[in-house]
């Protein structure tokens, strides 16, 4: 029996795959348990329009993001924050910072997808990456300076 797999199913096959198996193991396991359904026409139509359906729906949030990188790399956020002598800075940026004041300009982005590599610990100009979508990263450049 051909089945179209509905989820992954171990290291035998990916969602989406089409394979051939035996009957009993296709109704009593695969079938009865979610993994897979019996391959029809209807079945493989339903599916393709589906896969037509995801692609669109990508590129749309890939051509957002791409929009949206436009925008945000004309931004500055500037930051006051209390400083030692030497212009030492009490304590760091942090994403969640970032993030609030992105959100004040009316971008929302979350804080994982600000680089976690993150530790701004001095004055001046710094450069944070914000990945905006899988392969879209935006560069926003953050001012720091003494109250």
């Amino acid at each position: 029996m051909k089945v179209i797999f509905l989820k992954d199913y171990k290291k035998e096959a990916k969602k989406g795959t089409i394979k051939e198996v035996k009957d009993g193991f296709a109704q009593n396991y695969l079938i009865k348990n979610g993994y897979a359904q019996k391959l029809t026409e209807k079945v493989l139509s339903d599916y393709q329009k589906e896969q037509l359906r995801l692609k669109e729906e990508e590129k749309a949030r890939y051509d957002w993001a791409l929009n949206e990188k436009k925008k945000i790399q004309d931004l500055v956020l500037e930051f006051k924050v209390k400083s030692g002598k030497n212009d030492q800075m009490f304590g760091s940026i942090s994403a969640k910072q970032i993030k609030d004041e992105l959100k004040k300009k009316g971008y929302i982005v979350e804080k994982g997808q600000i680089d976690s590599k993150l530790s701004i610990t001095s004055l001046g100009f710094h450069y944070v990456d914000i990945e905006l979508y899988k392969g879209v990263c935006a560069k926003i450049k953050v001012h720091v300076v003494k109250e």
